[in-house]
């Protein structure tokens, strides 16, 4: 049986069990019985390879002294727990030994054991259904064995894949021609040591997509050295907040040949204090694909500039990669919905803050169904460099030419679904017109799919127009405030004053003064919202492809209102038709009653 109908059969098995409810239950049981297994086989070799390794886990609770089969005196294999006693080891001892047990700081291997059961469960309930799955997964993994090492990651891929129907859980995967395409796009390079970060990595899709990049440039390089593959696993950087997640990109990254995965951490990203974040913290590159629709909860990201402050997710995760996490031209690939492109409010402050400090070149935007079946909101893969900080007190945007790209669904395709997915060669129209950053995209063109915006055009455009009503409602504050200021010397005036007649006249004044000032700053306000509406448009991203053909729609109002249109632009061409034959008969009797 290959290693692909063993998984399955291993989720049937799991099926049968009353403990074990859903997808995502199954995956995460299966999840943490692999991690186990392939720990111990990693373990091997570094015992072979160091005398004096020690093993994080207590003996006892190793794989291959209590799970993986041991021949007899006959050599027949044997489990070496019974079936009636299993889950009450698991429950009992393991468990509480892999969560209470295992001091994180003594070493990395540690970090990792321990992390990957603080929240981890045990759901099964039947001893002899887990057994059939400890067998299966004794008979099928090998991880000595190289292809089964190498088949073992795409098995794995597709299990993860399969969170897409998942309920909530599909938020936790992103396609894997999604995370290939950016990673490639983004381009870290292994030479010049290019950090990557996923601040939200889920299963770890895009730093697994990170780690082939880097051994696809290990196999080019002429001579490669050892301090080469073992740099990858020092680049490789992600936090998860949810323990299912974070427990399937563990295991996603050991069988991606990252020996000891540390550098993935269990916390929530945003819970980090905004000045808690140091310069040390920054990465050459950023590529994720935060949770979006979601809220944190009260208290989270209250430290944040205020004008940045909001509980939406997404939003919180893209201040944080402008502001903390990319270092001075560092590189960025985030994936983001629609209402990010057209929202307002603190989505056009942090499109404003993005546009300035970044050079966002590229949106390409996807159609509906990319991540179906978990949900069908359209997203967009937005690309963005960090610019250099210039401090000469004016406002300077890094961003002047936004290229847009229409992806379109494949020939015969109306949507994308779990068995039709979207795949990573329908990338490479954009592959091939993408061009180099090093030339500002010189070599770009415009196609059916592909438009530019001139950005810096349209924000001058408005500035120009906007500026007459700012530079007004600044005069009117000014005006406001003097009076304000003169109200505020006369209250000072009182201090210490007994007589009640002066007392009622400056009090008379006072409320002369605030009447005044009241209707300026009210001015002042209308004046720079009219400002505000011709300036913040500039913001909205929304851009609908102006090269596109018209669509058919097939929508029956739509139709309806199609062909009334129709009909009433034929009755005036009718009448038109009726207005120049009339004419034209009149100017003829009139000839004729001439002659």
């Amino acid at each position: 049986m290959n290693l692909n109908s063993t998984i399955k059969s291993i989720q049937d098995i799991m099926r049968k069990d009353d403990g074990v409810d859903g997808d995502a239950q199954r995956l995460g049981q299966l999840t943490w019985m692999l991690f186990l297994k392939v720990f111990d086989q990693r373990e091997e070799e570094w015992e072979d390879d160091n005398a004096k390794y020690k093993s994080p886990l207590p003996e006892r609770f190793r794989w291959r002294n209590w799970a993986a089969y041991k021949a007899d005196a006959e050599g027949k294999k044997k489990p070496q727990i019974a079936a009636s006693d299993l889950i009450s080891f698991v429950n009992n001892e393991l468990f509480p030994a892999l969560k209470e047990k295992i001091d994180a700081s003594v070493s990395p291997q540690h970090k990792v054991v321990k992390s990957v059961f603080e929240d981890a469960n045990n759901y099964m309930k039947s001893g002899p259904q887990m057994l059939a799955v400890i067998e299966k997964l004794e008979d099928a993994i090998n991880f000595h064995d190289f292809k089964t090492r190498a088949s073992l990651g795409d098995v794995y891929e597709q299990m993860l894949n399969d969170l897409r129907g998942a309920g909530n859980a599909g938020e936790f995967y992103t396609p894997r021609a999604i995370t290939a395409f950016m990673v490639d796009r983004i381009n870290p390079r292994l030479g010049k040591r290019e950090t990557v970060m996923d601040p939200a990595c889920g299963t770890g899709g895009f730093l697994a997509a990170a780690i082939d990049h880097f051994r696809n440039q290990l196999a080019t390089m002429k001579s490669p050295r050892p301090e080469d593959k073992r740099a990858i696993e020092e680049l490789i950087h992600g936090i998860e907040k949810k323990q299912l997640p974070h427990l399937l990109c563990t295991t996603n990254m050991l069988l991606h040949g990252i020996d000891v995965p540390s550098q993935i951490e269990h916390k929530n990203t945003l819970g980090i204090g905004w000045n808690e974040w140091s310069a040390h913290d920054k990465v050459d590159c950023v590529i994720t694909n935060p949770p979006f629709g979601g809220y944190e909860d009260d208290g989270v990201g209250s430290d944040y500039p205020a004008d940045l402050r909001t509980r939406e997710t997404a939003d919180m995760f893209m201040a944080l990669i402008i502001k903390k996490l990319l270092k001075e031209n560092g590189r960025a690939a985030v994936v983001l919905p629609d209402g990010f492109l057209f929202g307002d409010g603190i989505k056009g402050t942090l499109k404003k803050l993005l546009l300035r400090d970044c050079n966002l070149h590229t949106i390409i935007r996807l159609p509906k169904g990319v991540f179906a079946p978990y949900t069908t909101i359209k997203t967009n893969l937005l690309f963005f460099t960090k610019g250099a900080t210039v401090d000469d007190g004016t406002e300077h945007f890094h961003t002047d030419t936004i290229w847009f790209y229409e992806h379109p669904y494949p020939q015969g395709y109306k949507s994308y679904s779990k068995t039709k997915p979207i795949r990573l060669e329908e990338f490479r129209p954009e592959q091939e017109w993408w061009g180099d950053e090093a030339n500002d995209f010189a070599d770009r063109v415009e196609t059916e799919f592909a438009w530019k915006v001139d950005f810096k055009a349209k924000r001058e455009q408005a500035e120009i127009l906007a500026q007459p009503h700012w530079q007004r409602a600044e005069d009117l504050n000014n005006q406001a405030a003097e009076i304000e200021a003169e109200a505020s010397n006369l209250r000072k005036s009182l201090i210490g004053t007994t007589d009640a007649t002066y007392r009622e006249k400056i009090d008379a004044q006072i409320a002369a003064l605030r009447a005044q000032a009241e209707p300026l700053r009210l001015q002042a306000r209308d004046t720079q919202a009219a400002g505000d509406r011709l300036y913040w448009p500039i913001f909205n991203l929304d851009i609908k492809n102006p090269n596109a053909p018209e669509a058919e729609s097939h929508d029956p109002d739509l139709l309806l209102e199609k062909y009334k249109k129709l009909l009433g632009e034929i009755e005036e061409t009718e009448n038109q038709l009726k207005n120049e034959l009339a004419a034209a008969l009149a100017h003829h009797f009139v000839a004729e009653v001439a002659e």
